[in-house]
């Protein structure tokens, strides 16, 4: 058995180390730019963020230092395990303003009217009916709050080959479909950013 098999035998056996390589790999924060993602989202102290789809927590805690002590940032993802590795990273590194929920395939789970941002990176395209998940989830959103999308461009050999990314137009179409507003769409090297509102 080769290590390529061996690896995908271990994600899908649920190790939780492995799975976090692969959301954070080598050389992510090259590519990734997440100080600037940080910087271009205009967080302020005590905003309310999800991390829709948190995975390991690549984008969380750097979340939580931006909204500080008195905001609050909620780690969302469908895996239990990496659900539980983030939970236990914020109690380790005392990251108070990080709570964890395990979310459903179709409702990530929020406490109603909760949060000022819904941030997502790396996860629209494995979300099925995307126009309906969305539409449902603006019942989390503070008023004015927004929804910050960064997806897969096509431009990696995994997201190409696998179909692993979803175009600009096409979150925009189905964003406007599920009644937000397009705000801003920022540059990456390897992936869309793009911000909408509610609509009125």
């Amino acid at each position: 058995m080769g290590a390529a098999t061996l690896f995908v035998a271990a994600l899908c056996a649920g190790c939780t180390q492995l799975k976090k390589f692969a959301y954070e790999g080598f050389g992510r924060d090259k590519w990734q730019e997440p100080e600037q993602v940080i910087a271009d989202l205009e967080l302020r102290p005590g905003d309310r963020v999800a991390d829709l789809g948190a995975g390991a927590g690549y984008f969380t805690f750097r979340l939580a230092k931006a909204v500080g002590p008195t905001g609050h940032v909620y780690a969302v993802d469908v895996d239990k395990g990496l659900i539980e590795y983030i939970s236990e990273r914020a109690r380790d590194d005392g990251f108070a303003n990080v709570s964890v929920i395990l979310a459903k395939y179709d409702d990530p789970s929020l406490p109603v009217d909760s949060v000022d941002l819904i941030f997502t990176s790396n996860t629209y395209h494995h979300l099925e009916d995307r126009v309906a998940y969305f539409r449902n989830a603006r019942k989390y959103l503070r008023p004015g709050g927004r929804v910050a999308i960064i997806e897969l461009a096509g431009k990696g050999w995994f997201d190409s080959w696998f179909g692993h990314w979803t175009s600009s137009a096409t979150i925009r179409e189905e964003m406007e479909a599920a009644g937000y507003q397009f705000q801003h769409e920022f540059t990456l090297p390897r992936q869309f950013f793009l911000v909408f509102g509610t609509a009125s």
